[in-house]
């Protein structure tokens, strides 16, 4: 074997979200930072909300704070109206994205702005180090089409949110864990090698279909509602679509190695960086 051949990854493990509900009772399913996986350094959650029943959803989010960490959030169908206390505020619209790094601190809202039909999409947690728990609050609103689409393999379409997919590169920058976000549609037997860096800590999750992962010959069976955890060494993740179209998200970043302390919305590195994160919320601080 050719010293620098490109190595593919494998699954580690496999499972399915927890049916929860946050917010003022949003309906949703807690991926990861549930009991079977607390996190992924540097993903500290991952949750999928989807329903056409409006009273799963119409309450929405309304003011919460953060501090910490960054929340990424990903519209399939339906509008999301943001607004926090510095005066910011947007609409998400389907297929369209926001990453918001919420550094030392802001309160905000995320609200249905629709009574009836499918709203459907991701939030995704991702951990900031330490250097820039306590940066100024920012965002990254990315509309639907600032999203390129190309072509992976035959048969498979891929939307890059963030990293590089030949010449398509994703509209998000300057993110510390140099993160790979990208959903993948495959037709049905269609099957790709999706390029991932060296390194980074990355898991694959099924929305629609299903597909196999991994190398021919040890390759997992990933279903509807599975997430599957891939190993950290190797280039490349081998993807093949069951008989069935499929959809996925595949997501990686660099692991940060630091410690990590939380509470509710507050990620920290120390117990008393979450109680001075607390007094600060209650003081008005943010």
């Amino acid at each position: 074997m050719n010293a620098t051949a490109t190595r593919s990854r494998s699954v580690t493990r496999t499972l399915r979200g927890q049916p929860t509900s946050d917010g003022a009772g949003v309906k949703l399913t807690r991926v990861i930072g549930q009991r079977d996986l607390e996190m992924l350094d540097p993903f500290l959650m991952l949750d999928e909300f989807g329903s056409d029943q409006p009273g799963d959803y119409m309450a929405g989010f309304p003011d919460h704070p953060h501090r910490g960490f960054e929340t990424v959030t990903y519209m399939l169908a339906g509008r999301m109206r943001h607004g926090d206390n510095h005066g910011h505020s947007g609409l998400l619209t389907s297929g369209g994205a926001q990453w918001m790094t919420a550094g030392r601190g802001i309160v905000h809202s995320e609200m249905p702005e629709q009574e009836d039909g499918l709203l459907w999409g991701f939030q995704l947690w991702v951990n900031l180090p330490a250097a820039d728990k306590m940066s100024a609050p920012h965002y990254q609103d990315i509309t639907p089409e600032r999203i390129p689409e190309t072509a992976l393999a035959t048969g498979v379409r891929v939307r890059v949110l963030a990293g590089q997919i030949g010449d398509a590169v994703g509209p998000v920058a300057g993110i510390a864990v140099d993160p790979v976000y990208l959903d993948i549609t495959l037709e049905a037997g269609a099957r790709c090698t999706a390029p991932l860096p060296a390194g980074h800590n990355a898991f694959a999750y099924v929305y629609a279909g299903a597909v196999n992962l991994g190398p021919v010959e040890s390759a997992r069976h990933v279903m509807r509602g599975e997430l599957a955890v891939l190993t950290r060494d190797g280039e490349e993740v081998l993807i093949a679509a069951d008989k069935e179209p499929a959809r996925l998200i595949l997501v990686a970043g660099r692991p940060l190695d630091e410690p990590v302390a939380r509470w509710g919305p507050f990620v920290m590195n120390t117990h008393e960086e979450i109680m001075q994160a607390i007094r600060d919320y209650q003081k008005g601080k943010f």
